[in-house]
Protein backbone atom coordinates (compact mmCIF):
# COMPACT_ATOMS: atom_id res chain seq x y z
CA UNK A 1 0.00 0.00 0.00
CA UNK A 2 1.28 3.50 -0.84
CA UNK A 3 -0.10 6.93 -0.04
CA UNK A 4 1.07 10.17 -1.66
CA UNK A 5 1.22 13.49 0.16
CA UNK A 6 1.98 16.95 -1.25
CA UNK A 7 0.84 20.55 -0.66
CA UNK A 8 -2.66 21.34 -1.86
CA UNK A 9 -1.42 23.84 -4.44
CA UNK A 10 2.01 24.20 -6.08
CA UNK A 11 2.96 27.03 -8.43
CA UNK A 12 6.11 26.56 -10.53
CA UNK A 13 7.45 28.89 -13.23
CA UNK A 14 8.26 32.47 -14.10
CA UNK A 15 5.92 35.04 -12.59
CA UNK A 16 4.19 32.70 -10.15
CA UNK A 17 5.11 34.89 -7.18
CA UNK A 18 2.11 37.04 -8.14
CA UNK A 19 -0.10 34.30 -6.66
CA UNK A 20 1.13 34.85 -3.10
CA UNK A 21 -1.16 37.79 -2.27
CA UNK A 22 -4.49 36.24 -3.32
CA UNK A 23 -3.53 32.88 -1.83
CA UNK A 24 -2.48 34.38 1.51
CA UNK A 25 -5.78 36.25 1.71
CA UNK A 26 -7.63 32.92 1.46
CA UNK A 27 -6.04 31.74 4.70
CA UNK A 28 -5.71 34.78 6.97
CA UNK A 29 -5.42 38.51 7.44
CA UNK A 30 -2.02 38.92 9.16
CA UNK A 31 1.04 36.88 8.22
CA UNK A 32 4.30 36.29 10.01
CA UNK A 33 7.00 36.44 7.34
CA UNK A 34 9.75 33.98 8.28
CA UNK A 35 13.07 34.59 6.55
CA UNK A 36 16.73 35.46 7.13
CA UNK A 37 18.67 38.70 7.38
CA UNK A 38 20.33 38.30 3.99
CA UNK A 39 17.07 38.04 2.04
CA UNK A 40 15.29 40.68 4.09
CA UNK A 41 18.20 43.06 3.54
CA UNK A 42 18.05 42.99 -0.28
CA UNK A 43 16.31 46.09 -1.56
CA UNK A 44 13.68 44.97 -4.05
CA UNK A 45 14.52 41.33 -3.30
CA UNK A 46 12.20 38.41 -2.60
CA UNK A 47 10.98 39.68 0.78
CA UNK A 48 10.20 43.15 -0.56
CA UNK A 49 8.39 41.59 -3.52
CA UNK A 50 6.28 39.41 -1.24
CA UNK A 51 5.40 42.46 0.86
CA UNK A 52 4.22 44.31 -2.25
CA UNK A 53 1.93 41.46 -3.23
CA UNK A 54 0.53 41.21 0.30
CA UNK A 55 -0.07 44.98 0.41
CA UNK A 56 -1.98 44.75 -2.86
CA UNK A 57 -4.09 41.88 -1.52
CA UNK A 58 -4.82 43.67 1.77
CA UNK A 59 -2.93 41.20 3.98
CA UNK A 60 -0.91 42.77 6.80
CA UNK A 61 2.29 41.23 8.14
CA UNK A 62 5.00 41.16 10.76
CA UNK A 63 8.47 39.81 10.09
CA UNK A 64 10.91 37.45 11.77
CA UNK A 65 14.24 37.52 9.94
CA UNK A 66 16.48 35.75 12.45
CA UNK A 67 16.54 32.30 10.84
CA UNK A 68 20.00 30.68 10.93
CA UNK A 69 21.31 28.51 8.04
CA UNK A 70 20.62 25.37 10.08
CA UNK A 71 17.47 26.54 11.93
CA UNK A 72 17.72 26.18 15.68
CA UNK A 73 15.15 25.62 18.38
CA UNK A 74 16.03 29.12 19.63
CA UNK A 75 14.98 30.59 16.25
CA UNK A 76 11.63 28.84 16.57
CA UNK A 77 11.09 30.27 20.05
CA UNK A 78 11.89 33.79 18.80
CA UNK A 79 9.54 33.48 15.85
CA UNK A 80 6.77 32.06 18.01
CA UNK A 81 6.91 35.07 20.32
CA UNK A 82 6.61 37.52 17.43
CA UNK A 83 3.70 35.56 15.95
CA UNK A 84 1.85 35.76 19.27
CA UNK A 85 2.77 39.36 20.08
CA UNK A 86 1.75 40.55 16.61
CA UNK A 87 -1.49 38.53 16.63
CA UNK A 88 -0.71 36.76 13.37
CA UNK A 89 -2.95 34.06 11.95
CA UNK A 90 -0.85 32.53 9.19
CA UNK A 91 2.80 31.73 8.47
CA UNK A 92 4.60 32.68 5.26
CA UNK A 93 8.19 31.54 4.78
CA UNK A 94 10.54 33.11 2.23
CA UNK A 95 13.86 31.53 1.30
CA UNK A 96 15.26 28.01 1.19
CA UNK A 97 14.93 25.08 3.51
CA UNK A 98 15.94 26.94 6.66
CA UNK A 99 13.08 29.50 6.69
CA UNK A 100 10.58 26.82 5.62
CA UNK A 101 11.69 24.44 8.38
CA UNK A 102 11.72 27.25 10.93
CA UNK A 103 8.18 28.26 9.96
CA UNK A 104 7.03 24.65 10.34
CA UNK A 105 8.71 24.56 13.75
CA UNK A 106 6.96 27.76 14.79
CA UNK A 107 3.65 26.25 13.74
CA UNK A 108 4.32 23.10 15.75
CA UNK A 109 5.42 25.08 18.80
CA UNK A 110 2.29 27.24 18.64
CA UNK A 111 -0.03 24.26 18.64
CA UNK A 112 1.81 21.58 20.65
CA UNK A 113 3.02 21.86 24.26
CA UNK A 114 6.32 20.49 25.45
CA UNK A 115 9.76 20.15 23.89
CA UNK A 116 10.13 19.78 20.13
CA UNK A 117 13.00 17.29 20.37
CA UNK A 118 11.92 15.24 23.35
CA UNK A 119 8.23 15.07 22.49
CA UNK A 120 7.90 15.27 18.72
CA UNK A 121 11.08 14.10 16.95
CA UNK A 122 10.21 11.17 14.72
CA UNK A 123 7.25 10.25 12.57
CA UNK A 124 3.61 11.32 12.96
CA UNK A 125 3.64 12.45 16.57
CA UNK A 126 1.73 15.69 15.95
CA UNK A 127 -1.90 15.68 17.04
CA UNK A 128 -3.11 19.23 16.35
CA UNK A 129 -3.61 21.32 13.24
CA UNK A 130 -0.90 23.94 12.56
CA UNK A 131 -1.59 27.50 11.42
CA UNK A 132 -1.81 27.81 7.62
CA UNK A 133 1.67 27.81 6.05
CA UNK A 134 2.58 29.23 2.62
CA UNK A 135 6.12 28.83 1.28
CA UNK A 136 7.87 31.08 -1.24
CA UNK A 137 11.01 29.24 -2.32
CA UNK A 138 14.18 31.02 -3.48
CA UNK A 139 16.59 28.09 -3.98
CA UNK A 140 16.37 24.85 -5.96
CA UNK A 141 17.39 22.17 -3.54
CA UNK A 142 15.86 21.36 -0.18
CA UNK A 143 12.30 20.63 -1.26
CA UNK A 144 11.09 21.69 2.19
CA UNK A 145 8.36 23.82 0.63
CA UNK A 146 6.59 20.64 -0.53
CA UNK A 147 7.38 18.19 2.29
CA UNK A 148 6.09 17.10 5.68
CA UNK A 149 9.62 17.23 7.14
CA UNK A 150 10.70 19.84 9.69
CA UNK A 151 14.45 19.74 10.36
CA UNK A 152 15.69 21.54 13.48
CA UNK A 153 18.93 21.73 15.47
CA UNK A 154 18.70 21.16 19.22
CA UNK A 155 21.21 23.69 20.52
CA UNK A 156 21.83 22.00 23.88
CA UNK A 157 22.48 18.50 22.52
CA UNK A 158 23.95 19.73 19.19
CA UNK A 159 21.73 17.25 17.35
CA UNK A 160 19.85 17.89 14.13
CA UNK A 161 16.49 16.16 14.31
CA UNK A 162 13.43 15.71 12.12
CA UNK A 163 9.73 16.05 12.90
CA UNK A 164 7.80 14.22 10.18
CA UNK A 165 4.03 14.67 9.96
CA UNK A 166 1.39 15.28 7.34
CA UNK A 167 0.34 18.22 9.50
CA UNK A 168 3.57 20.02 8.47
CA UNK A 169 2.55 20.14 4.82
CA UNK A 170 2.33 23.73 3.51
CA UNK A 171 -1.00 24.80 2.02
CA UNK A 172 0.74 26.53 -0.90
CA UNK A 173 4.22 26.36 -2.40
CA UNK A 174 5.63 28.81 -4.93
CA UNK A 175 8.78 28.18 -6.97
CA UNK A 176 9.39 31.19 -9.17
CA UNK A 177 12.80 30.86 -10.92
CA UNK A 178 12.99 34.65 -11.24
CA UNK A 179 13.68 34.68 -7.48
CA UNK A 180 16.60 32.27 -8.02
CA UNK A 181 18.39 34.31 -10.68
CA UNK A 182 21.98 35.30 -9.82
CA UNK A 183 22.16 33.27 -6.63
CA UNK A 184 25.84 32.64 -5.75
CA UNK A 185 27.48 29.73 -7.55
CA UNK A 186 28.38 27.99 -4.29
CA UNK A 187 24.80 28.14 -2.99
CA UNK A 188 23.45 26.97 -6.36
CA UNK A 189 25.84 24.01 -6.35
CA UNK A 190 25.09 23.00 -2.76
CA UNK A 191 21.31 23.22 -3.09
CA UNK A 192 21.38 21.47 -6.47
CA UNK A 193 23.40 18.58 -5.07
CA UNK A 194 20.97 18.45 -2.14
CA UNK A 195 18.15 17.92 -4.65
CA UNK A 196 20.18 15.24 -6.43
CA UNK A 197 20.72 13.48 -3.11
CA UNK A 198 16.97 13.54 -2.46
CA UNK A 199 16.25 12.04 -5.86
CA UNK A 200 18.94 9.34 -5.72
CA UNK A 201 18.26 8.28 -2.14
CA UNK A 202 14.52 8.23 -2.73
CA UNK A 203 14.90 6.15 -5.91
CA UNK A 204 16.63 3.32 -4.05
CA UNK A 205 14.83 3.59 -0.72
CA UNK A 206 12.89 0.66 0.70
CA UNK A 207 9.61 2.58 0.40
CA UNK A 208 9.97 3.65 -3.26
CA UNK A 209 6.98 3.10 -5.53
CA UNK A 210 6.08 3.73 -9.17
CA UNK A 211 5.07 7.36 -8.57
CA UNK A 212 8.17 8.27 -6.58
CA UNK A 213 10.39 6.39 -9.05
CA UNK A 214 9.06 8.47 -11.95
CA UNK A 215 9.57 11.72 -10.04
CA UNK A 216 13.07 10.74 -8.89
CA UNK A 217 14.36 9.68 -12.30
CA UNK A 218 13.10 12.81 -14.04
CA UNK A 219 14.59 14.94 -11.27
CA UNK A 220 17.97 13.20 -11.66
CA UNK A 221 17.92 13.84 -15.41
CA UNK A 222 17.00 17.51 -15.06
CA UNK A 223 19.72 18.10 -12.46
CA UNK A 224 22.35 16.31 -14.53
CA UNK A 225 21.38 18.36 -17.59
CA UNK A 226 21.03 21.78 -15.91
CA UNK A 227 22.98 22.17 -12.65
CA UNK A 228 26.31 22.91 -14.35
CA UNK A 229 24.65 25.65 -16.42
CA UNK A 230 22.93 27.16 -13.38
CA UNK A 231 26.24 27.25 -11.48
CA UNK A 232 28.30 28.59 -14.40
CA UNK A 233 25.81 31.29 -15.40
CA UNK A 234 23.36 32.21 -12.69
CA UNK A 235 21.26 34.35 -15.05
CA UNK A 236 20.24 31.33 -17.17
CA UNK A 237 16.49 31.38 -16.52
CA UNK A 238 15.87 28.12 -18.41
CA UNK A 239 18.40 26.26 -16.28
CA UNK A 240 16.97 27.88 -13.14
CA UNK A 241 13.44 26.83 -14.05
CA UNK A 242 14.55 23.28 -14.83
CA UNK A 243 16.30 23.10 -11.45
CA UNK A 244 13.14 24.40 -9.74
CA UNK A 245 11.12 21.59 -11.30
CA UNK A 246 13.81 19.07 -10.37
CA UNK A 247 13.86 20.20 -6.77
CA UNK A 248 10.06 20.07 -6.42
CA UNK A 249 9.87 16.60 -7.96
CA UNK A 250 12.64 15.28 -5.72
CA UNK A 251 10.93 16.83 -2.71
CA UNK A 252 7.58 15.27 -3.57
CA UNK A 253 9.30 11.92 -4.08
CA UNK A 254 11.18 11.75 -0.79
CA UNK A 255 8.23 13.24 1.05
CA UNK A 256 6.52 9.94 0.36
CA UNK A 257 9.29 7.33 0.04
CA UNK A 258 11.89 8.60 2.49
CA UNK A 259 15.66 8.94 2.24
CA UNK A 260 18.59 7.00 3.71
CA UNK A 261 22.01 7.01 5.30
CA UNK A 262 23.31 10.05 3.39
CA UNK A 263 20.78 12.30 5.10
CA UNK A 264 21.05 10.48 8.42
CA UNK A 265 24.80 11.15 8.40
CA UNK A 266 24.58 14.68 6.98
CA UNK A 267 22.22 15.70 9.77
CA UNK A 268 24.94 14.88 12.29
CA UNK A 269 27.45 17.04 10.43
CA UNK A 270 24.94 19.88 10.54
CA UNK A 271 24.03 19.43 14.18
CA UNK A 272 27.52 18.94 15.57
CA UNK A 273 29.60 21.12 13.25
CA UNK A 274 26.98 23.36 11.59
CA UNK A 275 28.12 22.31 8.11
CA UNK A 276 25.99 23.37 5.15
CA UNK A 277 23.47 20.60 4.54
CA UNK A 278 23.78 20.47 0.75
CA UNK A 279 27.57 20.31 0.88
CA UNK A 280 27.50 17.55 3.52
CA UNK A 281 25.07 15.55 1.36
CA UNK A 282 27.15 16.02 -1.77
CA UNK A 283 30.38 14.84 -0.13
CA UNK A 284 28.71 11.78 1.41
CA UNK A 285 26.52 10.76 -1.54
CA UNK A 286 28.97 8.79 -3.75
CA UNK A 287 30.50 6.95 -0.79
CA UNK A 288 27.20 5.83 0.71
CA UNK A 289 25.74 4.86 -2.67
CA UNK A 290 28.85 2.89 -3.63
CA UNK A 291 28.20 0.91 -0.43
CA UNK A 292 24.48 0.54 -1.30
CA UNK A 293 25.10 -0.41 -4.93
CA UNK A 294 25.06 -4.19 -4.50
CA UNK A 295 21.50 -4.14 -3.17
CA UNK A 296 19.88 -2.91 -6.38
CA UNK A 297 22.34 -2.58 -9.29
CA UNK A 298 19.47 -2.40 -11.80
CA UNK A 299 18.26 0.87 -10.33
CA UNK A 300 21.77 2.29 -10.18
CA UNK A 301 22.17 1.47 -13.87
CA UNK A 302 18.99 3.46 -14.54
CA UNK A 303 20.44 6.38 -12.55
CA UNK A 304 23.53 6.22 -14.77
CA UNK A 305 21.39 6.42 -17.91
CA UNK A 306 19.40 9.36 -16.48
CA UNK A 307 22.72 11.15 -15.91
CA UNK A 308 23.75 10.66 -19.51
CA UNK A 309 26.04 7.65 -19.19
CA UNK A 310 26.14 5.01 -21.95
CA UNK A 311 25.58 1.57 -20.46
CA UNK A 312 25.21 -0.31 -23.76
CA UNK A 313 26.93 -3.67 -23.73
CA UNK A 314 27.93 -3.43 -20.08
CA UNK A 315 27.23 -6.00 -17.43
CA UNK A 316 24.83 -5.15 -14.61
CA UNK A 317 27.47 -4.13 -12.05
CA UNK A 318 29.61 -2.19 -14.51
CA UNK A 319 26.57 -0.25 -15.65
CA UNK A 320 25.59 0.44 -12.04
CA UNK A 321 29.06 1.72 -11.17
CA UNK A 322 28.71 4.42 -13.83
CA UNK A 323 26.08 6.07 -11.62
CA UNK A 324 28.71 6.67 -8.94
CA UNK A 325 31.15 7.96 -11.55
CA UNK A 326 28.53 10.40 -12.87
CA UNK A 327 27.69 11.66 -9.39
CA UNK A 328 31.36 12.24 -8.57
CA UNK A 329 31.94 14.06 -11.87
CA UNK A 330 28.97 16.38 -11.39
CA UNK A 331 30.00 17.13 -7.81
CA UNK A 332 33.53 18.01 -8.91
CA UNK A 333 32.35 20.11 -11.86
CA UNK A 334 30.17 22.33 -9.66
CA UNK A 335 32.91 22.86 -7.07
CA UNK A 336 31.86 20.69 -4.13
CA UNK A 337 34.79 20.05 -1.70
CA UNK A 338 36.43 16.67 -2.18
CA UNK A 339 36.24 15.48 1.43
CA UNK A 340 35.01 16.10 4.95
CA UNK A 341 38.50 16.72 6.33
CA UNK A 342 38.73 19.95 4.33
CA UNK A 343 35.51 21.06 6.04
CA UNK A 344 36.94 20.66 9.54
CA UNK A 345 35.65 17.20 10.41
CA UNK A 346 37.95 15.27 12.76
CA UNK A 347 38.40 11.53 13.18
CA UNK A 348 37.29 11.91 16.81
CA UNK A 349 33.89 13.17 15.59
CA UNK A 350 33.08 10.05 13.57
CA UNK A 351 32.08 7.55 16.26
CA UNK A 352 29.67 9.89 18.14
CA UNK A 353 28.09 10.98 14.84
CA UNK A 354 27.71 7.37 13.70
CA UNK A 355 25.78 6.50 16.85
CA UNK A 356 23.28 9.32 16.39
CA UNK A 357 23.08 8.78 12.61
CA UNK A 358 21.59 5.34 13.18
CA UNK A 359 18.97 6.95 15.43
CA UNK A 360 18.01 9.47 12.72
CA UNK A 361 14.58 8.94 11.19
CA UNK A 362 16.05 8.64 7.68
CA UNK A 363 18.22 5.64 8.54
CA UNK A 364 15.34 3.18 8.53
CA UNK A 365 14.66 3.58 4.80
CA UNK A 366 18.20 2.87 3.61
CA UNK A 367 18.17 -0.24 1.39
CA UNK A 368 21.24 -1.81 2.99
CA UNK A 369 21.34 -2.21 6.74
CA UNK A 370 24.53 -1.28 8.55
CA UNK A 371 25.80 -0.99 12.10
CA UNK A 372 27.78 1.63 13.94
CA UNK A 373 31.11 0.38 12.54
CA UNK A 374 29.74 0.52 8.99
CA UNK A 375 28.73 4.14 9.41
CA UNK A 376 32.14 5.01 10.86
CA UNK A 377 33.78 3.47 7.79
CA UNK A 378 31.49 5.43 5.47
CA UNK A 379 32.42 8.66 7.25
CA UNK A 380 36.10 7.69 6.94
CA UNK A 381 35.72 7.04 3.21
CA UNK A 382 34.29 10.55 2.83
CA UNK A 383 37.10 12.23 4.77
Amino acid sequence: MADFLSPAVNFIGKGTLSEIGPRAKMFGSRALLVTDKVLSGISGGPVDQVKQHLDKAGVSYAIYNGVAPNPRDLNIAEGKKIYQDEKCNLLLSIGGGSPHDCAKGIGISLTHPGDLYEDYAGIEKLTNALPPLLCVNTTAGTGSEVTRHCVVTNTKKKVKFVIVSWRNLPMVSINDPELMIAKPAGLTAATGMDALTHAVECYITLAANSITDALSLQSIKLISDNLRRAVAYGEDIEAREAMAYASVMAGMAFNNAGLGYVHAMAHQLGGLLDLAHGVANAVLLPHVERWNLMVNPEKFAQIAVAMGECTCGLGKMKAAELAITAIERLSKDVGIPSGLASLGVKESDLRPMSITALQDGNAGCNPRKGNEDDIVELFKAAM
